[in-house]
């Protein structure tokens, strides 16, 4: 039999863990930094996993993020809160020291991504319904401007949002066929630049590490949309007109994004569409000056921080597959299985190791780049997006 003792503690147990599980926090110690952090998306779940780079751990979760099928985060400078855009429309703000969610609002219908603002007080979300961007106090998830993309009376769905430097962002029109700029220096008063007719359907975009070029895909046509940000009077210029579905149409089994892109030194490595190929850009001329062959059709190549290696996973039926590509002699040098259906990759701020997202075997798996061994395998439920705190220094990210 129970004693009363025995219950009345019991019952405060529960209690205990059911306030953790509305408020839960994490075992990280207060003066611990946020530096070597980030977060992982469990997609199915609607939670997030809380990430230590440098133990290589799983710190905790945080609950309650709603539909993450197609989720993507951007950090606060200091690199202790995280901005969550979900497909269902919510925008939420978390603590990762915490664990706690510090704000959410459903802002919209379907949302895709957002950014954040090169000073850290605008959070900026790209929206497909009900099309256009909304503006957002950083601290408070206050809104602060809501812009809608129409032209010629008819809703635009939003693509390929980037931070540009001041309080200005660049985002794409998919059933526009244009580029906006909005400059936020007073968000009650927006100031918007229109590039009209860059090219049919712009479907994702990307911005170059020093935020010169903004290069967007086209859908609906061969070839791509790039404008020089530094320009005295910047245009749309067309570029690579090969790139796309290619001289003849292809079975694409999983469209890659353009922030899949990768630029190592004054070349880019980009993910050659509906071929087992990668294709090597010149990033001085915006030529295509070499193509590798790889083991499936690519969806991230991504750069190790000091731009030596180009790791690249794939498509269907090749999704188990990563390789890794030696930038110096354009040749693939190794290649593993880290899990079934390989979603994402992240490489450590100095690129010593990467975290390699396996949804279909529900785990991390952390690889070291130089031996290419296995550090560690992180419980995760069915996670996509891997995220580190680094990014917060980045633009375009």
């Amino acid at each position: 039999m129970t004693s009363p003792l025995r219950r009345a503690l019991l019952g405060l147990a529960l209690s205990t863990s059911l306030l953790a599980g509305c408020a839960p926090a994490l075992l990280v110690p207060p003066e611990r930094g946020s530096g070597d952090m980030g977060l992982v998306i469990e997609r199915e779940s609607g939670s997030i996993g809380v990430l230590d780079t440098s133990a290589r751990t799983r710190l905790g979760t945080i609950e309650g993020l709603g539909d993450l099928s197609h989720a993507s985060v951007v950090f606060a400078r200091d690199g202790a809160s995280a901005y969550v855009f979900g497909r269902d429309g919510a925008l939420t703000k978390v603590n990762l020291r915490s664990g706690r969610i510090e704000g959410r609002v459903m802002q919209a219908g379907n949302s895709i991504g957002g950014a954040i603002s090169q000073d850290g007080t605008l959070v900026v979300a790209q929206n497909y319904q009900p099309g256009g961007i909304k503006v957002f106090d950083a601290r408070t998830l206050a809104p602060l401007a809501d812009i809608p993309a129409v032209v010629d009376g008819k809703a635009s769905r939003v693509v390929g949002l980037a931070d540009l430097p001041g309080r200005r962002f660049i985002y794409s029109l998919f059933d526009a066929g244009q580029t906006w700029i909005v400059d936020l220096a007073d968000p009650a008063r927006p100031l918007l630049t229109k590039f009209e007719n860059i090219g049919k359907q712009p479907y994702d975009a990307l911005i170059s590490p020093d935020g010169r070029y903004y290069i967007a895909g086209l859908f609906g046509e061969d070839g791509l949309a790039k404008i020089d940000l530094w320009a005295p009077q910047p245009r749309v210029e067309r570029i690579l007109p090969g790139y796309g579905k290619g001289e003849q149409p292809l079975p694409v089994f999983k469209m890659p994004h353009l922030r899949g892109w990768s630029i190592a030194g004054r070349h880019a490595y980009l993910p050659a569409i509906g071929r087992r190929e990668v294709l090597v850009v010149d990033t001085e001329t915006w030529k295509e000056v070499g193509r590798i062959p790889v083991a499936g059709q690519p969806v991230f190549v991504m750069a190790r921080p000091d731009g030596r290696q180009v790791w690249v996973n794939f498509a269907v039926p090749d999704y188990d597959t990563v390789q890794v590509i030696d930038t110096q002699t354009r040749q693939v040098v190794h290649s593993l299985k880290p899990g079934k259906a390989v979603l994402h990759m992240e490489f450590t701020p100095r690129g010593d190791a990467v975290w390699i997202s396996a949804r279909d075997d529900h785990h991390i798996a952390v690889i070291d780049t130089a031996s290419f061994k296995t550090l560690a395998l992180l419980p995760a439920r069915s996670p996509s997006g891997i995220f580190f705190t680094s990014r917060a220094a980045r633009m375009g990210f």
